[in-house]
């Protein structure tokens, strides 16, 4: 059902402004009313940061910025979702536009810098799903006007932590002046050893709440040795890889669209992003999983996404140009590759590409 009706929505939300199209899309989602999911296939199952997911789609944070909607989410089929990216205090984020489709290359830039309805608001539409079940992670990220962004982290982590599946700490965005520079290492390692002392104040109370850590695929292979070597040294429960790319490939169609300032995603980050995690992979060691998000639009790609080395994937500019039923043909690919033999589970797959792909030529 919901296919018949977002075949018949998809021409009038394309001919909307980008952001107008996507907030009636999740107002739609806030009354659909959408079944439970059916049982899926438990090949596709996955145990990471100490949860149990019943597939590896999840839907990437920046959709549901505020928590509206991520019960309806999880009932389209996605095996988790990240919410978010939220702040301490609202902010309204950068002036529009500051969403752009690229029709001609299935891509999209972003500069919306954090716009938040702040933390109250976002805790209080979590409590109130509290019981509902499924996994949801809160993405979080300090306010642009901050004098202490580390203390933004912090006092995020201590206060959603009990009603949050995971948490995200997003320094990879590149629509807040500044706030990448939180990648660099001796800052990055004062902001994580105070955001795990946060988690680990508050879990009497909160129970165990994994931390992970969303970096930029524009990090130096130098940069990314600092960055895993810190998350390692202060035992992060994980990785999400990556962000947007403030890169424009030369390989982008749309010139005029991608000169655009913003974070760019979509179809033409999949070769980037799936080097860095790749990267990432062989030098995380197995010692926590990875997210693996950027360019995903197809079953091919998710799967080549898990090759190189990611537990769980994440979806969300493909959804722009594909609509919600990708996520049902993502499953049914994942699982016929298991038909053909591939392996018996997918989680059998993880990061069987990863070091091949690490000696290849980067991806122009």
């Amino acid at each position: 059902m919901i296919g018949f009706f977002e075949r018949l929505a998809r021409p009038l939300l394309r001919a909307l402004d980008p952001e107008d199209a996507h907030a009636l899309t999740v107002k739609a989602l806030k009354f659909a009313p959408l079944p439970r999911p059916r049982a899926g296939d438990s090949r596709l199952a996955v145990r990471a940061f100490g949860l149990n997911f019943s597939n590896p789609i999840g839907m990437a944070a920046g959709f549901d910025k505020h928590a509206e909607v991520p019960d309806a989410l999880l009932r389209l089929g996605f095996g988790f979702v990240e919410i978010g990216t939220v702040t301490p205090l609202p902010q309204p984020g950068n002036p529009r536009p500051r969403l752009f489709r690229l029709e001609a290359d299935q891509a999209v830039i972003n500069r919306f810098g954090f716009n938040s309805e702040g933390e109250a608001a976002v805790l209080a539409r979590l409590a109130a799903r509290a019981g509902q079940g499924g996994i949801v992670g809160v993405n979080v990220g300090a306010n642009k006007e901050s004098a202490d962004r580390a203390a933004d982290y912090v006092r995020l982590i201590e206060a959603v932590a009990p009603v949050a599946s995971f948490v995200t700490v997003n320094i990879s965005s590149p629509n807040t002046p500044g706030l990448r520079n939180l990648q660099q290492a001796s800052v990055l390692d004062d902001l994580l050893a105070r955001v795990v002392e946060a988690r680990n104040r508050v879990v009497a109370r909160a129970g165990p709440t994994p931390v992970l850590l969303k970096i930029a695929p524009d990090l130096s292979l130098a940069e990314l040795d600092d960055v895993v070597g810190i998350a390692r040294a202060r035992e992060i429960d994980g990785m999400i890889v990556g962000n947007t790319t403030i890169g424009r490939p030369a390989s982008l169609r749309d010139r005029a669209t991608a000169g655009e300032a913003g974070g760019l995603s979509g179809r033409p980050l999949f070769a980037l992003s799936n080097r860095m995690l790749a990267e990432t992979y062989v030098r995380v060691e197995g010692e926590f999983p990875l997210i693996g998000a950027g360019g995903i639009d197809s079953g091919a790609t998710a799967l080549a996404k898990i090759k190189a080395g990611a537990d769980l994937i994440q979806l969300y500019s493909a959804l722009v140009f594909r609509g919600l039923g990708l996520v049902a043909e993502i499953k049914a690919e994942l699982a016929a590759a298991l038909d053909r033999g591939e392996a018996e589970r997918l989680t059998d797959l993880v990061g069987s590409d990863a070091a091949a792909m690490t000696a290849e030529d980067w991806p122009g």
